[in-house]
């Protein structure tokens, strides 16, 4: 019997080079249990109100959004939240975390993210993988109300993920969720939404480099039509999305 295999019959976890990768799957995934597949952040108001009819309609709100709001912002924050929570700056963590609460324009949008951060922390404390440092656990706990994008890089952190990786898979993983909300409320079919996630993907490689090198006097979420769209979303008359 292998000691690896030994160890496995014992439940003791067994590390390699690989499982940074295994957790940033994990984490990417859609079927991640923390809601983010109930929200499309302001495009089902888009499309009711005619901004967004068509594939093209669809790829061009997507793909603004991810140049100009989340890659300009969320992901040099989730780099950011990383770096902090490596060397165990508490203070820097929860100045970032109270920035992004605010930075959120429209209670759907500031709701979204404390939900999903919830989530994201309660799923955390009950993996062995997380929950076997009482450190890490107590860190998160140190937040009354903790959002998406910072309990997610701390876990990236925690699991020692590769910055350019992380914030990879993030982009990624905000892409597909809004192509698969585009499927189902502009609607696409599914050919449609696979053609923008390769399309509008072949631009996250290249957001993420600028994001790793963006000074914090540099980050911006400046997006005065996603704004209009999420605070119209909460009076919308009907709705298949939270947001």
């Amino acid at each position: 019997m292998s000691a690896a295999f030994a160890r496995r019959a014992e439940g003791i976890p067994v590390s390699g080079p690989g499982l940074p990768l295994v957790r940033l799957l994990q984490l990417s995934s859609p079927t991640l249990p923390v809601g983010a597949y109930t929200y499309s952040q302001g495009l089902e108001w888009a499309v009711e109100s005619g901004a967004v009819v068509d594939e093209h309609g669809a790829g061009r709100w997507i793909g603004d959004q991810l140049e100009w709001n989340v890659a300009g912002f969320e992901a040099p924050l989730v780099a950011a939240v990383m770096r902090a929570w490596t060397r165990g700056d508490g203070a820097t963590l929860a100045r970032l975390n109270e920035d992004f609460l605010a930075s959120r324009e429209s209670a759907e949008l500031r709701a979204e993210t404390a939900q999903m951060g919830y989530s994201l922390r309660r799923l955390l404390v009950a993996l062995p993988a997380f929950a076997g440092d009482p450190a890490a656990v107590s860190r998160l706990d140190e937040f009354d109300e903790i959002a998406y994008p910072l309990a997610w890089a701390a876990a990236a952190a925690h699991w020692q993920v590769a910055p350019a990786d992380a914030l990879t898979a993030y982009l990624w993983a905000w892409l597909e969720n809004q192509v698969m909300a585009a499927v189902k409320c502009v609607p696409l079919g599914q050919s449609a939404g696979q053609g923008l996630l390769s399309l509008i993907g072949e631009r996250v490689p290249g957001l993420v480099a600028e994001a790793l090198d963006l000074a914090e006097n540099g980050w911006s979420n400046f997006a005065p039509g996603l704004a209009i769209a999420s605070a119209r979303h909460e009076t919308q008359y009907t709705r298949l999305f939270r947001s």
